[in-house]
C-alpha cells in the first residue's frame, strides 16, 4: 500500500465551490502535473513555476480518502496570490463541473391558419373550334388567398350527362386550354376548377354547350365610325340604322337596350343575312340609351354598341333675379334649366326692355356664365331683363324674367372726368446733326448745314470768327423743321474761318462749329494766254 499523503496547508484563496462526490473509483496511480490556470485580467502577471513543480491545485482535507476527486478551487482575487501547488506524491484533484443554467422548455409554434381554396375562375369563353378540338379561356380568379395558386383543372363532358372527364393530366398554369381528339357533332359543356394547397374551387363553365364543328365564318359586326362613339338625332326625326355583319352559317342576331329587351311597340328591327336594319319612326326622348346588337354562330359571337341620343330644345332657366342697380348698371343671377333637352347648355341670351317703349333688344349672346352686368343704361329710365337659354338644337322657345326692375336714378350721380397730368415737353436745345469742317472755292457760292431740336423751339444765329452775322446780305440764314442752313454767296479768300450755329430757348443753349476754308482757283500761263 503506499503511504498516505502528508496534509498541505489551504491556500488563503476565497472560499471554493463545493464539493461533489463522485463514485470512487479504483486507487489510480500519480497523475501527471496540470498546468495552472491563468490569472484574471486584473491580476498582476505571476511568476512561472520551475518545470518539476506541479501546478498549483487545492489539497483534499486531511482524512479524505486519496481517492475521492476534490473540486477545483475558484480563480484568485485580485492581489490574492495563487493556491500553493501539491507536492510529491500528492493526487492532483479534478475540477468540479459548472453548474448548467436551466433554461426553459422552448414554446410549440402557432399552427398556421388552414389554407383555403380560391374562388371560382371568371369569364369563361371559347376562344376556336373545329370538328375534333375546342380551346377555352378564362380569367384569373379574383380572390386566391396566402396560399396561392397550384394551377388549374379542366372537366368536360356530353350535354346531359353527368360524369366529367379530365381533359389534362397534370395541372395547367395558363389561362387557356385546348381540348383534343373530340367527336364530331357532340355538344360538350365545359369547366374549369382551380386547385391550391386548401383543394378545388368552384367551377367556372361555359353558359351554353360547346358544338364540335367547324364554324366557316366567324361572326363579325361591321360597323360605320359615326356609329361607333354617339348618334345623335333630334326629337321627332326618323331613325334608320342599317348594321351589316358576317358569319357562316347564319348567325342569330339579337338586341337589347340598356341591358333590357327592345320595345317592340317603339323600335323595329329587321335581320337578314347579311345586315340587321333598327327603324324608329317618330323619335322620342325615352328611345335614348345604349343599344348593344349581338351576332351569335354557335359559341362565337361579336358584340357592338350604340349609343343613340335624342336631343331638343331646353327648358328656361329656373330662375331670374336682379342682385344689385348703380350708376348705370344692373347685375343679374339666374339659375340653369331643370330640362336641358338631353345634351349639355351652351349658353345664355340676355334681353332688355325699356319700360317705356316696352320693346325687347338682345344685350348678350352665346354667354356661358350664370351671372352678368348690364351697362349703358340710360339714366331716368327703368328696365326689365329676361333670359334664354341655349344648346346644340337651339334657343329655347319660352324664357324667364326677373320680378324687378332696375330703375336708374338722376340724382345723385356727379360725372367728375379724370385728371391726368399734362407732360412736360421742354426740352433744351440740342444738335443732331453737327457742323462739318468745309473747303469752298472763290467766286462759288456754298453752304454749310446742321440740325438742332429743343423745346420750345429755339432761336438760331451764326457766327463767324465769334461775331454775330446778323443781317450781312452776303449771307443767307435758313432754319426749317430743325435743319439749320446758312449760305455764303460767292466767297473771297476772306470769307473762310470758323463758323458757330448757336442755338437758345428757355431751357438752355447749344453751339456747334466748323472751320471753312476758301481756295483760289489757279489758271496756268498757257491758259492765261489762250484765253485772250
Amino acid at each position: 500500500m503506499p503511504a498516505k499523503p502528508a496534509p498541505m496547508k489551504k491556500s488563503p484563496a476565497k472560499k471554493a465551490a463545493p464539493k461533489v462526490p463522485e463514485p470512487a473509483p479504483a486507487p489510480a496511480p500519480e497523475p501527471e502535473p496540470v498546468p495552472a490556470e491563468a490569472p484574471p485580467a486584473e491580476a498582476p502577471p505571476a511568476e512561472a513555476p520551475p518545470a518539476e513543480t506541479p501546478p498549483a491545485e487545492a489539497a483534499p482535507a486531511e482524512g479524505a480518502p486519496a481517492e475521492a476527486a476534490a473540486e477545483a478551487p475558484a480563480p484568485p482575487a485580485e492581489g490574492e496570490a495563487a493556491p500553493a501547488a501539491p507536492t510529491e506524491g500528492e493526487s492532483a484533484p479534478e475540477a468540479a463541473p459548472a453548474e448548467a443554467p436551466v433554461e426553459e422548455p422552448p414554446k410549440a409554434p402557432t399552427p398556421p391558419p388552414p389554407a383555403e381554396p380560391t374562388s371560382a375562375p371568371l369569364n369563361m369563353a371559347v376562344e376556336d373550334v373545329n370538328d375534333s378540338s375546342v380551346t377555352v379561356k378564362w380569367r384569373a380568379p379574383e380572390t386566391i388567398g396566402d396560399s396561392g395558386l397550384d394551377g388549374y383543372t379542366v372537366e368536360y363532358c356530353k350535354e346531359g350527362a353527368s360524369d366529367w372527364a379530365v381533359a389534362n393530366e397534370e395541372l395547367t398554369t395558363a389561362n387557356r386550354y385546348c381540348i383534343k381528339n373530340l367527336t364530331a357533332g357532340d355538344r360538350l359543356q365545359v369547366r374549369v376548377v382551380a386547385v391550391n394547397a386548401g383543394g378545388r374551387s368552384e367551377a367556372g363553365a361555359l353558359a351554353e354547350a360547346v358544338p364540335i364543328r367547324e364554324v366557316m365564318d366567324r361572326p363579325k359586326i361591321k360597323m360605320s365610325r359615326t356609329l361607333r362613339s354617339r348618334y345623335v338625332k333630334q326629337v321627332g326625326e326618323q331613325i334608320n340604322l342599317v348594321i351589316p355583319f358576317n358569319g357562316k352559317p347564319k348567325p342569330v342576331v339579337s338586341w337589347v337596350k340598356d341591358g333590357q329587351a327592345l320595345d317592340t311597340k317603339r323600335v323595329n328591327v329587321r335581320n337578314s343575312d347579311k345586315d340587321s336594319i333598327l327603324f324608329i319612326r317618330t323619335s322620342k326622348r325615352e328611345d335614348s340609351g345604349v343599344y348593344e346588337m349581338c351576332v351569335k354562330v354557335d359559341s362565337f359571337e361579336d358584340k357592338a354598341t350604340l349609343t343613340l341620343q335624342i336631343v331638343e330644345l331646353p327648358g328656361p332657366p329656373a330662375s331670374v333675379k336682379l342682385v344689385d342697380t348703380w350708376g348705370f348698371n344692373a347685375a343679374l343671377e339666374w339659375t340653369a334649366p331643370k330640362d336641358n333637352g338631353n345634351t349639355d347648355i351652351t349658353g345664355y341670351t340676355i334681353q332688355k326692355a325699356d319700360m317705356k317703349t316696352g320693346d325687347w333688344f338682345t344685350v348678350m349672346e352665346h354667354y356661358h356664365r350664370l351671372n352678368a352686368t348690364i351697362s349703358d343704361l340710360i339714366m331716368g329710365n327703368s328696365y326689365n331683363f329676361r333670359v334664354f337659354s341655349e344648346n346644340k338644337v337651339g334657343v329655347s322657345e319660352e324664357c324667364t324674367a326677373s320680378k324687378d326692375v332696375a330703375t336708374i336714378q338722376k340724382i345723385g350721380i356727379v360725372y367728375k372726368p379724370p385728371e391726368y397730368k399734362e407732360h412736360d415737353f421742354s426740352e433744351a436745345p440740342k444738335f443732331t446733326a453737327p457742323l462739318s469742317d468745309h473747303a469752298a472755292t472763290v467766286g462759288y457760292t456754298t453752304k454749310l448745314l446742321c440740325a438742332v431740336r429743343g423745346c420750345p423751339k429755339p432761336k438760331v444765329e451764326w457766327l463767324k470768327n465769334q461775331m454775330v452775322i446778323g443781317d450781312d446780305p452776303k449771307f443767307r440764314q435758313l432754319s426749317n423743321q430743325g435743319v439749320c442752313s446758312l449760305e455764303i454767296r460767292k466767297p473771297c479768300c476772306f470769307d473762310g474761318g470758323v463758323y458757330t450755329c448757336r442755338a437758345k430757348n428757355a431751357q438752355g443753349e447749344a453751339t456747334v462749329s466748323c472751320k471753312l476754308e476758301v481756295k483760289q482757283v489757279v489758271i496756268p500761263e498757257g491758259d492765261k494766254e489762250k484765253a485772250k
